[in-house]
């Protein structure tokens, strides 16, 4: 599929297709090259959340939240 196509895709077709990927990538995610500032963001990340400063939502209320935006 070229740009110009996803283009003409309506947002809720392109976050399946966003969904697809990562979990294609999740099942092959020996293939997937660490990236050094993501690897940054997680630990920062982690170490907010030991911290109190974030709070965890659940992944399909977050899921469903993110989907309500643009249904």
């Amino acid at each position: 599929m070229i740009s110009a196509e996803l283009r003409q895709l309506p947002a809720t077709e392109k976050l399946k297709l966003i969904e697809a990927l990562w979990d294609d990538l999740l099942d092959n995610e020996n293939d997937v090259p660490a990236i050094p500032w993501h690897q940054e963001e997680l630990q920062r990340t982690e170490a907010a959340y030991a911290a109190g400063d974030v709070e965890a939502v659940d992944w399909l209320q977050a899921k469903k939240a993110l989907r309500s935006r643009f249904e």
